[in-house]
């Protein structure tokens, strides 16, 4: 599972077997290439749209959209995944990790617990559970963004001058600052942080607005452009403004049997 909530698990951009070939847009179909470090060469994955309404994910009832919290998200995927199984039992004693990233490591912990309990309990199909994987997870914003700082001085954005000021006057709290000397201190951090992209340090600061979360569009639920603002091609982002061409395609649609939009 991927993160947001409601980014699309599409297979392109981590893990996945296939990777965009990026060239610039010529307004045809943007092609695929084998990703040369896939997982897949070592694992079965399941690459998994959830929560509900992600990717070409879809419910039948309109009220499927409505009751989508971290619990619910988490007991969607532990009855997926009861289904898979027992639609797949060949696959039941592979060892088997629950993997999320960025929001969906929330949602990680909670689901292998409660495989866990059915394990326990002896419920049928028993996952061959042996862990969790999560990647840059979400734990809680407050204790997430108060280590901004000493992460951003691990990797040398900012200087050891300013990270010993930060230290000295805000007494390990970065996120609220309490006195005049710990906010110039953040304000400082904050200008040089808003120079880099945040989730690519290394890459290009570049336009963060591509959404490829939604593809399916019910009358239900809104999809994002399909056209939207298009990065430079040494933009990370670039790979989104391809996949959001991709998968909005009809063709790519028919060829993977995905419901076909309604009018």
């Amino acid at each position: 599972m991927t993160g947001g909530p409601f980014c699309s698990g599409m297979v392109f951009f981590e893990v996945g077997p296939m990777k965009f070939v990026l060239a610039p847009y010529n307004g045809s179909l943007p092609q695929l290439a084998y990703n040369p470090y896939s997982w897949s060469k070592t694992t079965s994955i399941i690459l998994l749209d959830s929560p509900v309404g992600t990717g070409f994910s879809y419910a039948r009832d309109v009220e499927g959209y409505h009751d989508i919290g971290d619990f619910s998200f988490s007991m969607h995927v532990l009855i997926f995944l009861n289904k898979w199984f027992t639609d797949h039992p060949h696959y039941q004693s592979n060892p088997f990790f629950v993997g999320g990233s960025s929001y969906a490591g929330k949602m990680s912990p909670i689901i292998a617990q409660h495989i866990s309990q059915e394990i326990e309990l002896g419920k049928q199909p028993k996952i061959n559970l042996k862990g969790y994987v999560v990647g840059n997870p979400v734990t809680g914003s407050d204790y997430d963004d108060n280590f901004r700082v000493p992460y951003a001085h691990g990797v040398g954005i900012i200087s050891d001058q300013l990270y010993e000021a930060a230290i000295r006057n805000c007494k390990g709290s970065y996120i609220r600052p309490t006195d005049k000397m710990c906010a110039r201190v953040l304000n400082t951090f904050q200008n040089l942080v808003s120079e880099i992209d945040v989730s690519q340090i290394l890459g290009v600061n570049c336009i963060r607005g591509m959404l490829t979360h939604r593809f399916l569009s019910e009358e239900y639920i809104q999809l994002s452009d399909p056209s939207p603002e298009q990065p430079t091609l040494d933009c990370f982002s670039y790979r989104y403004y391809l996949c959001n061409i991709w998968a909005n395609d009809d063709s790519t649609r028919e060829a993977l049997g995905v419901k076909r939009r309604r009018p």
